[in-house]
């Protein structure tokens, strides 16, 4: 059984103030996630992607449609704070600004101490400062530099950085990452991206990539699908998708990424400068 069960999943959005109209976001789509796979979700602004991700955290409802995660139905079977709890614990977010990911007023400390609260793990046991320690090293950042400051004081990258020490701390079956580099200076991305990367290796979670960069898709995934106009148009392997895409607009993404043979080659410099 996948891990993720996406089934003829809608979303229709009704809108107008005197005139009704409806727009139909996400078209019928369905797709699967397994175990320890990085899958991107591939298109340009309005392709449905993001809508998709909200309905698979529960941020939006779909119209119609099943999300399964680990046999539990996402919009049926969950109906308590407990049953709440439980799934956050297993799907987490990263999402595309850090800056507005964070209480401003909350220290990193309590940021990452509400994380341990989803764990059950008392924010006053002395292990608990163990974990986020070894959780911030994990991601490349010193502890002493990082605890008891406020996300203002740290920059976009350590942000970002932050978020997936917090995946780090959960242990989640599925990541939802929602363009997580489009905001970092380009020196730091590749760095980012090789924490996914480490994360699925070291701890078999899961993750959907939400992108509009095909270089990105290409460098990461291990499936790509294609959205266009709320449908997925398009699926396969990176190798797949690059050397025989089928439909117009895949088409189109390819040929506007001029290195994309280049599979991130120089993704190692990048690390180094993150």
């Amino acid at each position: 059984m996948a891990l993720l069960e996406v089934k003829n999943l809608n979303k229709i959005y009704e809108v107008g103030l005197f005139v009704r109209r409806q727009i139909h976001a996400v078209k019928n789509i369905n797709f699967t996630v397994e175990k320890g796979e990085i899958i991107s979700l591939v298109g340009e602004s309005g392709s449905g992607k993001t809508t998709t991700a909200k309905m698979i955290l529960r941020l939006e409802k779909p119209t119609s449609g099943d999300i399964i995660v680990e046999g539990i139905n996402v919009w049926k079977d969950i109906k308590t704070v407990e049953d709440k709890k439980n799934y956050y614990r297993k799907v987490h977010a990263v999402f595309q600004d850090p800056f507005a990911s964070y209480n401003q007023f909350y220290p990193i400390d309590r940021i990452l101490h509400q994380a341990l609260n989803l764990i059950d793990i008392d924010p006053k046991n002395e292990r608990s400062k163990e974990l986020i320690e070894e959780a911030l090293v994990h991601v490349g950042l010193e502890p002493k530099n990082i605890l008891g400051k406020y996300p203002h004081q740290l920059s976009g990258g350590e942000k970002q950085r932050i978020m997936i020490a917090r995946c780090w701390l959960l242990r989640p079956s599925l990541i939802i990452a929602d363009e997580p580099v489009s905001m970092i200076d380009a020196s730091t991305r590749g760095g980012i991206i090789k924490l996914f990367e480490r994360l699925r290796d070291e701890t078999g979670t899961s993750v959907i990539f939400i992108t509009h960069d095909m270089g990105l898709a290409y460098y990461i995934s291990n499936r790509i699908f294609i959205m266009y106009k709320g449908e997925i148009v398009e699926e396969g392997t990176p190798d797949e998708i690059i050397s025989s895409p089928k439909h117009d607009y895949t088409k189109n993404l390819i040929g506007s990424i001029p290195t994309l043979y280049k599979k991130w080659e120089d993704i190692g410099e990048l690390e180094k400068r993150a």
